[in-house]
């Protein structure tokens, strides 16, 4: 080869490690807020946890540990060492304690994987009541264990002797990033055969669902047209996604800005727990340099001085004082810390391409193309691929493995209310509907259906149950909650419950008309309370 063409082919290896490194890059004051919003996410949902910490957390409630184990089978939880209601409360406290010292920064890297560890165990501790929001929610926080989010703003950052670096660039970066650009391109392909998605059609009627919207909702659904636009907009940007890498610096940040406006909303408007909040964590991981820059330019025009932000160094060793700088980075200790975090990250990377490899062989019909369904190909291929079951074994143990992201997908979005009616029969011959404590009724109880869960996950609870089959535990739980329950607050015990669901179906002219819709009433569940009765329908609703 010439020197002339060596030079070219090391002049373009150059310029693609420059155009990578600049994708790549995620500001470590990025990383910093980013690290912020998990521990204040952690602290907040273990608060708002706690509000029914016996009803679905101790066995006295409706979610045993039997039925947890059962539900998540070999997964891992600090929860399934004990059934003490006094330990798992101790084991939230804990929780959030390890969540403020990642807020804080100290020994950042091993409160992350604490972190971590907990967050899966309270999600295995009861599963009945997870959503989207909680998947991503541990798949962020995977993929933060490999991340140096103690590099600014922390104890640890105090703690060094080094100045701290300005961005990161890793394979670990990579993942995190593509785990997000993953969750909007998949929600965008589940999407894009829906008419209803692509017209804008949907967005109108999701937002019709009472059940769900709550705040600005009821407002923004009397704009229908301006729903449709937004909804096509962020249809949009679901199959844009791949922008977020392709772009960098500048050029990346009114493209984030449109996501974060889109979760922004959501967090306003529907009534989805903590989904906008992380998904808005997750997008600060591209957030480059030159926001960061341009910010501090701004404030300075506008005459803040900057430097005061800032505490001295030596204000900032007071502040540390109460975190002992306890340390093993002697020169041995530090190379053994890199050779396992390679060989942890080596290990994930391993696993994810067995796993692609698997998912690639069945969707090119290579091997096993005689099963119809992609899904249960995809499965059958992963249980009979040497190294891809063991993978997927360990992904399932600690709750990673990736989900379909089919959010308000399917591919149509859901376009039907729902509340539920618990028919229950007394043993003086009374009948009440016990879910709402009134007097048998199949109407609607509310004008904003929301109101029928005291939070959102008892909505997800309920979607539980409603989709529990004969087999499955759950329901006979809650029916014995309520039976005890009646009888130790009332002064007659019931003898018969059963379980309704009553869906509406929205249309473009009911979107804001409940009372017009079309309704369906059905029946999911029988119990008797006594248990020397038999389970019967004894309060069929009136149009059956």
């Amino acid at each position: 080869m010439s020197a002339t063409a060596t030079t070219r082919l090391g002049t373009a290896a150059q310029t693609a490690r420059a155009f990578l490194r600049s994708r790549l890059a995620i500001d470590t004051r990025s990383l910093a807020v980013f690290r912020i919003m998990l521990g204040l996410l952690i602290i907040g949902d273990v608060l708002a946890r706690s509000r029914n910490f016996h009803f679905y957390y101790t066995d006295d409630g409706v979610v045993t540990q039997e039925l947890a184990e059962w539900w998540t089978g070999e997964a891992f939880s600090f929860f399934y060492y004990t059934s003490d209601p006094t330990i798992i409360g101790a084991l939230f406290a804990t929780h959030a304690f390890v969540a403020f010292l990642l807020i804080v920064g100290y020994k950042t890297r091993l409160v992350t994987i604490l972190s971590f560890l907990f967050v899966i165990s309270l999600d295995h501790h009861n599963p009945l009541v997870l959503s989207y929001a909680d998947t991503l929610f541990r798949l962020l926080f995977f993929w933060a264990i490999f991340l140096p989010l103690g590099e600014r703003w922390s104890v640890d950052a105090v703690h060094r002797s080094r100045d701290p670096r300005t961005v990161f660039v890793g394979l670990a970066g990579l993942f995190a990033m593509v785990q997000m650009i993953k969750m909007y391109f998949i929600n965008g392909i589940h999407k894009f055969p829906s008419d209803l998605w692509q017209t804008g059609e949907g967005t109108p009627k999701v937002m019709g669902i009472d059940e769900m919207t709550y705040f600005l909702g009821d407002t923004l659904r009397q704009v229908p047209f301006l729903l449709e636009i937004g909804g096509q907009l962020w249809f949009y940007l679901l199959l844009s996604s791949p922008f977020l890498l392709v772009l960098a610096g500048r050029w990346r940040l009114p493209f984030v800005a449109l996501l974060m406006g889109g979760h922004a909303s959501f967090a306003i408007s529907v009534r989805i727990g903590a989904f906008a909040y992380v998904a808005l964590a997750g997008l600060l991981l591209f957030v480059q340099t030159p926001f960061w820059e341009d910010g501090k330019a701004l404030l300075g025009r506008l005459g803040v001085d900057t430097s005061r932000l800032v505490p001295s160094k030596r204000r900032q060793q007071q502040l540390v004082r109460p975190f002992p700088a306890y340390t093993f980075d002697s020169a041995r200790n530090r190379y053994r810390k890199a050779d396992l975090y390679n060989a942890a990250l080596g290990l994930v990377t391993v696993g994810m391409v067995v796993i692609l490899a698997a998912i690639v062989l069945s969707y090119g019909g290579v091997i096993h193309d005689d099963i119809p369904d992609d899904e249960f190909r995809i499965d059958y291929t992963i249980e009979n691929t040497a190294g891809a079951q063991q993978v997927d074994a360990v992904a399932n143990h600690f709750n990673v493995d990736q989900p379909v992201w089919s959010i308000f997908a399917g591919p149509d979005p859901r376009t039907s209310d729902r509340y539920y009616v618990f028919p229950a029969k007394t043993e003086d011959g009374d009948h009440l509907d016990i879910y709402f404590d009134r007097n048998l009724s199949y109407d609607r109880p509310y004008q904003e259906l929301q109101k029928q869960h005291d939070t959102y996950r008892m909505r997800f609870y309920m979607n539980s149950i409603r989709r529990a089959s004969s087999h499955n535990q759950a329901p006979d739980l809650l029916v014995d909650h309520l039976c005890e329950e009646w009888a130790e607050e009332r002064d007659t015990n019931l003898t018969h419950i059963n379980m309704y669901t009553v869906r509406e179906e929205i249309t473009r002219e009911t979107i804001d008309d409940p009372e017009n819709r079309d309704r369906n009433i059905h029946k999911l569940h029988e119990f008797t309370c006594t248990g020397t009765e038999i389970p019967r329908d004894f309060a069929p609703p009136p149009d059956e």
